[in-house]
C-alpha cells in the first residue's frame, strides 16, 4: 500500500511509511527486531491537529522507531543506507526547525532516551511528586498522545513503551485534587480585578486581568477531565472539545470579546460556575449547595469563594502532597514561560538539579 499525500493527515502518512517503506526494511534485514514505532513527539500531526498550513514546516515522513540501546546506531545506519529519497512525492530526507541537516527523519533512539528527552525524567518507574510538579502536559502528549504502530520493546518488562505510556495516563489522585485546588486559587487571585480595573476605565487593564483568568479556567478544564493540556497554540480548540469541560469554556470566547468589564466579569464566572459542577459531577469534594462564585467581600465585583480551595485540599491525605506549598502547583501552573514549558532541562533548575 503506498503513501498518498493528498489530504491524508500526518500520523495517517506515518503509519503507511511504517508499514510499506520501515517495517519492511526491518524484516529484511533486522528480522525478529523487538521494537516500538509510532508518530510521537512534536509536531501538530501528533495530536491529529495538522492542517494544510502545517505542511510547510517540519512537516512530512516522520516517525519514532525505539530499539535497544546497541541497535540505535545500527537501525539508523541502516535507514539512512536503504530509505529512498522519496516516497509518493514526499522527501524521505529533509530540514527541520531544530535540525537544518538534510536527513531521514525517523527518530531511532530507546525508550528511556525518547520519553526523558519529552519530560526530562525516567518514567521507567513510578514518578516522586517533585517529577510530576515537573512535567508539563505538552511534554507528556508527546509520550502519549501520538499513534503507535507496534510495541515489541522490552515486552515483559516496565521499560516497554505501552508500560511507560500508562505511567503517565494521570497524576495520583492526591496531587490531582491538590492541582485542580491551585487552580482555582490562580483563578480566584485575580478574577475581581476584571472589574477593578475596568471601574477605573482601565480597558486594557481589564482585558488583560480577563485573559489571564481564562487561561487559568482553561486549563483547570482539562485538570477536572483528567486530560493532558496541550501547547498553547492548541488549548483552545481542545479545550472547547472537552466533553464535559467544553461547554463551560465556550463561554470565555464572550468574556474576551465583551465590550465592558460587567460582560467580561460575566462570561467569566458563567465559565467557573459551570466547571464547578463539572468538578462536582467527576466526584471531586466540593460544598454542597453553594456555586464556586461569590461576591467579592462589600465590593462590587465578584471572585471565587475560598470554600473551593479548602474543601479539595481538605480531601488530600498523602503527607508529601498535604507538605505541598499552597497555590503554586506544577511548573505550568507558575510559570508561562514558553521556553521554560518547552525544556525539561530548564523545567527541573528550581528543583537544584
Amino acid at each position: 500500500m503506498a503513501v498518498s499525500n493528498g489530504d491524508a493527515g500526518g500520523a495517517d502518512v506515518a503509519r503507511r511509511y511504517y508499514a510499506d517503506v520501515v517495517r519492511p526494511l526491518l524484516d529484511r534485514h533486522q528480522p525478529g527486531l523487538p521494537h516500538a514505532a509510532g508518530r510521537l513527539g512534536t509536531g501538530s500531526d501528533v495530536l491529529g491537529l495538522d492542517d494544510a498550513m502545517s505542511r510547510d514546516h517540519d512537516w512530512g515522513l516522520r516517525l519514532t522507531l525505539l530499539v535497544d540501546d546497541s541497535e540505535v546506531p545500527v537501525v539508523d545506519a541502516l535507514l539512512e543506507r536503504e530509505l529512498p529519497a522519496t516516497v509518493e512525492g514526499l522527501p524521505v530526507r529533509f530540514a527541520t526547525t531544530g535540525d537544518p541537516r538534510l536527513r531521514h527523519r525517523v527518530e531511532v533512539t530507546t525508550v528511556e532516551a525518547f520519553v526523558r528527552s519529552r519530560l526530562g525524567v525516567d518514567a521507567s518507574a513510578p514518578l516522586t511528586v517533585e517529577q510530576w510538579l515537573a512535567v508539563t502536559g505538552q511534554g507528556v502528549l508527546e509520550v502519549t498522545g501520538g499513534r503507535v504502530f507496534e510495541d515489541t520493546v522490552f515486552e515483559d518488562t516496565d521499560g516497554r513503551l505501552s508500560a511507560v505510556r500508562n505511567r503517565l495516563a494521570w497524576y495520583p489522585h492526591d496531587l490531582w485534587l491538590h492541582l485542580v485546588a491551585v487552580d482555582w486559587a490562580r483563578a480566584g487571585e485575580e478574577l475581581p480585578f476584571v472589574g477593578r480595573t475596568g471601574a477605573r476605565g482601565d480597558e486594557l487593564g481589564s482585558r488583560l486581568v480577563a485573559a489571564r483568568v481564562a487561561g487559568v479556567l482553561v486549563h483547570l478544564g482539562f485538570l477536572l477531565e483528567r486530560r493532558w493540556p496541550p501547547y498553547a497554540k492548541w488549548r483552545g480548540v481542545a479545550g472547547v472539545g472537552l466533553p464535559q469541560a467544553g461547554p463551560a469554556l465556550r463561554h470565555l470566547t464572550n468574556a474576551l470579546g465583551a465590550h465592558s468589564w460587567q460582560e467580561r466579569e460575566d462570561g467569566l464566572c458563567v465559565a467557573a460556575d459551570l466547571l464547578h459542577d463539572v468538578q462536582r459531577r467527576a466526584g471531586l469534594p466540593t460544598d454542597p449547595g453553594r456555586p464556586a462564585v461569590e461576591p467579592f467581600y462589600d465590593r462590587p465585583f465578584r471572585g471565587i469563594g475560598q470554600h473551593v480551595e479548602e474543601a479539595l485540599l481538605a480531601a488530600v491525605r498523602d503527607p508529601q502532597v498535604r507538605g505541598l506549598p499552597r497555590g503554586v502547583g506544577s511548573v505550568e501552573q507558575w510559570s508561562d514561560n514558553v521556553r521554560v514549558l518547552t525544556s525539561p532541562a530548564l523545567r527541573h533548575l528550581p528543583r537544584g538539579e
